[in-house]
């Protein structure tokens, strides 16, 4: 499993369910990279998204504590042991797109996370381990310096050692 997530200098990823940070090349490296592939969310992640709609063209697994919780286009699991039984079921590639719970939950599983690091801070509440300074993890490849409008940003990939 992979996490795929934007965060601020301080690792923020969050603030009343909404993203930090909008920036059009970083929905647009995610859309590239988790289409046709596995994303996984709680449940307020998928709220969250326009419409409360599943992503287009990907497999949506919700993961909810609700037993009662359906929606049109979603695989609902409800726990840890039930979702890593689901995702052995494809061989595409699974994304992690949250929120923070699902994220601190299911980090020890991924052995990749997919980082657009926001080279600025904005008040949050929700927040990734820092990875960066994690022993067991390492940095595996980085993009140049990216701007929109007055954030700079780069695309980062680190992998579990």
């Amino acid at each position: 499993m992979n996490i795929i997530a934007s965060a601020s200098n301080s690792w923020g990823i969050g603030k009343d369910n909404d993203l930090l940070f909008h920036a059009r090349e970083d929905m647009k490296y995610f859309k590239e990279t988790t289409t046709g592939n596995v994303v996984v969310m709680g449940r307020k992640t998928l709220d969250s998204l326009p419409g409360g709609k599943p992503l287009k063209d990907r497999v949506n697994i919700v993961l909810t504590r609700n037993i009662d919780f359906e929606r049109e286009g979603v695989i609902a699991v409800h726990s840890v042991d039930e979702l890593l039984e689901e995702i052995k079921k494809y061989s595409s590639e699974i994304f992690v797109i949250g929120g923070g719970e699902i994220y601190n939950m299911l980090l020890p599983f991924c052995d990749r996370a997919y980082i657009t690091r926001f080279f600025a801070d904005k008040e949050a509440d929700t927040f990734l381990p820092n990875l960066a300074e994690s022993k067991e993890w390492q940095l595996e490849s980085e993009s140049e310096d990216m701007q929109s409008g007055s954030l700079t940003f780069r695309f980062t990939v680190y992998k579990r050692i």
